[in-house]
């Protein structure tokens, strides 16, 4: 529907996660109190945020549940990026990642691999005090890569690129959705996946922003650098026997093709190489953002 008004009026809409060669400085900001006030907050680093992202909400009505899922799946958080990854270039220049939005974004505060909380509790006392120290005012001022949401019965998923293809959403959609039944599944059966700390995941998640799916995570469990494809074939089969039950395997499977093909970043790239015009990369992006639906 967004697609069709737009043509409407000689425009066409785009999908990822920066603009190629758009500029932050000739943008304007949208009149409302909340962007308004995080400028006034922020300063440049909000006027340059020229990004875009796509969230993912799994509903998770258990507070404690939702608090010892997002220890969990914080692990994977790099995992997801790399697959999500769409914003190579940055007002007009290559920057030698796959990933530009989540450095812009990590330069706000409160941004990243978020702590480990042993419960609800703790998490509230958290938040109580960042808002009595006058931190922030409000608890959507957590910007981490995935959060409890303060409204919502739901843990959100906020690491993701925008997603150029639909296709590309379902699948990544229904592999997270996936991932977070198979760590409830675990606590139920009082097990969970092992606890690495942040600064740890960070460096993984450090390569998914620089080499997306060409490049290697460490298995800290091995201690060993492995292959990112690796990772997640390994990933989709540890999620296997929950993928029935969930109604999901033919939505997960098109993650197989996300790793021949390559992420939108790698598509975007290509075009870039084959023709040195980002324009030509951005009419592609147009393309295949409407395709599929």
């Amino acid at each position: 529907m967004v697609s069709e008004i737009a043509e409407k009026s000689g425009h066409r809409i785009v999908a990822a996660g920066t603009h190629p060669f758009s500029r932050w400085q000739e943008q304007e900001i949208t009149e409302k109190d909340r962007y308004r006030s995080l400028v006034a907050d922020l300063q440049y680093v909000a006027r340059r945020l020229l990004i875009f992202g796509m969230h993912i909400h799994v509903g998770i009505p258990d507070r404690e549940l939702r608090i010892d899922t997002m220890n969990q799946i914080s692990y994977f958080m790099p995992h997801v990026l790399a697959l999500s990854s769409s914003s190579p270039f940055w007002m007009g220049d290559n920057t030698g990642l796959k990933s530009y939005r989540s450095i812009v974004f990590s330069e706000l505060p409160r941004t990243g691999i978020p702590d480990r909380f042993d419960s609800a509790a703790e998490y509230d006392h958290f938040i109580q005090t960042m808002i009595k120290t006058g931190c922030m005012d409000e608890p959507t001022k957590i910007w981490w890569d995935v959060r409890p949401h303060p409204r919502f019965p739901t843990l959100e998923l906020r690491i993701c690129d925008c997603i150029t293809e639909i296709d590309e959403v379902v699948a990544i959609v229904a592999l997270v959705r996936a991932v977070a039944a198979k760590l409830i599944r675990l606590r139920r059966e009082n097990q969970s996946w092992r606890y690495y700390g942040r600064d740890l995941v960070a460096e993984n998640k450090w390569r998914a922003i620089k080499d997306g799916l060409d490049g290697n995570l460490v298995d800290f469990g091995k201690e060993e650098e492995v292959p990112l494809r690796f990772l997640i074939e390994e990933l989709l089969d540890i999620v296997d026997d929950v993928v029935d039950p969930l109604g999901v395997r033919e939505e997960i499977e098109y993650i197989r093709v996300m790793l021949e093909r390559g992420s939108s970043a790698d598509r975007q790239l290509r075009t870039y190489d084959e023709t040195g015009d980002l324009k030509a990369v951005v009419d592609r992006l147009a393309e295949e953002t409407v395709t599929g639906l």
